[in-house]
């Protein structure tokens, strides 16, 4: 595709943020109102605006929407006063995300057109650098406007290690380095055909797979037209499509709030990666996949001990937000900004305190917060979720 031709697509080109998790495994700072993404987790800013501003200037606010649902919407359009209103759209109930890339997409039907682009991005990952990786979602954009069949892409990123808890994706061809007619470049960027979605693998088959050179994490970054996502869903979930499609019909009227606490219950629960990107992924004929290296500094930040991996300069360092007096004290993440923390002999922890609850766990049983506001759950403990 020509550089003409990328830039004139560019001004059909909208970021959908997906922002509706409630960040479990960051409790206790994490609430229900008040999740992993509208919190400053590492940074001043939070991570949904580190994520709007990072798309900067490639997406203007008023090309951004973002997915949300209604307890944490007007928090949403707090953080991020230069999006419009109307493009914080509010699941009355979560329905994955097949259902809310297609509330987004009938949105842009509407208030754009079929052919406009859809950037589809989660809310709360970490990036950079940011320049790098807008060349990159511009090389995605790029090949998602392509004519014909609509094309479904995907960020891709290198693992560096066999981690059994990111999806993978494979790759047509083994390297980027390697010459084969399934292999282009597009805007400097590698693009390579996809063969198939692997979930979460057991730790010796995420060891085969890094080793083979063929597979990348699913950094759950997709990009394609909105008329290319609503033909798939037509085709492959055609309830939820039929469904959309009449809650479409009462955008921008008075009877869109009742239609959509009516409507959006009855759409089918289901991952996008499952319900069309693998299907879609077997029938290359009509709908291609393909993948993007991404060679970026990434991390989903999926855990308390994820954060302190990318705070720590070096191994064994404590990370603390406040002031901190260590006493052979090592490897602790320490959340107590307010207030004085005196670490003595103690190794490998995770603290945070907030004002009603206070996390101590094991560094490597951080994944298991998310248990605890389980257990709260279960007693009715709604002042503490």
């Amino acid at each position: 595709m020509s550089r003409t031709s990328v830039k004139s697509a560019e001004p059909l080109a909208h970021a959908v943020i997906l922002a509706g998790g409630r960040g479990t495994r960051f409790w206790p700072r994490s609430r229900t109102r008040t999740p992993k993404q509208l919190l400053n987790i590492v940074g001043q800013l939070t991570m949904i605006q580190q994520t709007v501003g990072r798309l900067s200037p490639l997406f203007p606010p008023s090309s951004v929407w973002v997915v949300t649902n209604g307890e944490q919407a007007a928090e949403v359009r707090r953080q991020l006063p230069a999006v419009p209103a109307r493009h914080i759209l509010a699941e009355p109930v979560g329905r994955n995300t097949a259902a809310a890339i297609g509330l987004a997409a009938v949105h842009l039907l509407r208030a754009a057109s079929p052919d406009a682009l859809m950037a589809i991005l989660p809310a709360d990952h970490i990036i950079e650098p940011a320049e790098r990786y807008r060349r990159i979602v511009r090389a995605a954009l790029e090949v998602a406007a392509r004519p014909g069949p609509g094309p479904l892409v995907c960020l891709g990123i290198p693992p560096t290690r066999p981690d059994t808890g990111f999806g993978y994706i494979e790759s047509a061809k083994a390297s980027p380095r390697e010459s084969t007619t399934r292999a282009e470049r597009v805007s400097g960027e590698f693009v390579l055909a996809v063969r198939r979605f692997t979930e979460k693998p057991s730790l010796p088959r995420a060891r085969r797979y890094v080793a083979s050179g063929r597979y990348l994490w699913n950094a759950g970054m997709f990009f394609w037209r909105v008329s290319t996502f609503l033909s798939l869903l037509e085709r492959l979930l055609p309830r939820t499509h039929s469904a959309l499609l009449r809650l479409a019909d009462t955008i921008g009227t008075p009877r869109y709030d009742a239609a959509l606490r009516r409507i959006y219950p009855q759409l089918e629960n289901i991952s996008v990666d499952y319900a069309i990107l693998e299907p879609a992924s077997r029938d290359r004929r009509r709908s291609p996949v393909f993948v993007l290296p991404a060679a970026i500094d990434w991390s989903d930040i999926g855990s308390w001990a994820a954060v302190y991996e990318l705070l720590a300069a070096k191994p064994g360092e404590n990370v603390s937000a406040g002031r901190l007096l260590a006493l052979d004290a090592t490897g602790n993440f320490l959340w107590s900004p307010h207030k004085l923390i005196a670490a003595v002999g103690v190794r490998d922890l995770v603290i945070v305190d907030t004002p009603d609850a206070l996390l101590i766990c094991p560094r490597d049983r951080a994944q298991d917060v998310g248990r605890i506001v389980k257990e709260l759950e279960l007693q009715k403990a709604h002042k503490l979720l």
